[in-house]
């Protein structure tokens, strides 16, 4: 079983909503507590780009071009992670991995499909 399956990725119209969502299975509750989540994106050709960090300390950070628009957030009872996309732009079409980083780990997802267009 993978550390982390992303999924929810999908066909949507520009200035629609879409919520990713990421499970960790693995992960015992401390550890999900201790962790760093993030979503990165990679358009077609391009570099795998920072989206979004939700850190273990209770902050989140986001890329400029999604700010306002995107919310990362986490439920640890359930080892989950989610990022919330609204007010979706055809720039925002990629694929999106989920993360989870510590001291002692550095896991990815296998990538969910998002194509923004009418």
């Amino acid at each position: 079983q993978a550390q982390l399956v992303d999924s929810g990725g999908d066909l949507v119209q520009p200035g629609g909503s879409l919520r990713l969502s990421c499970a960790a299975p693995r992960m015992i509750s401390s550890t999900f507590l201790g962790t760093d989540f993030s979503w990165y994106l990679q358009a077609p050709g391009k570099e795998r780009e920072l989206v979004a960090t939700s850190s273990s300390g209770g902050t989140s950070d986001y890329a400029d071009s999604v700010k306002g628009r995107f919310t990362i957030s986490r439920n640890s009872s359930r080892k989950r992670f989610y990022l919330d996309m609204t007010s979706v732009k055809p720039e925002d079409t990629a694929v999106y991995f989920c993360n989870a980083r510590s001291s002692n780990f550095n896991y990815w997802g296998q990538g969910t499909s998002v194509t923004v267009s009418s």
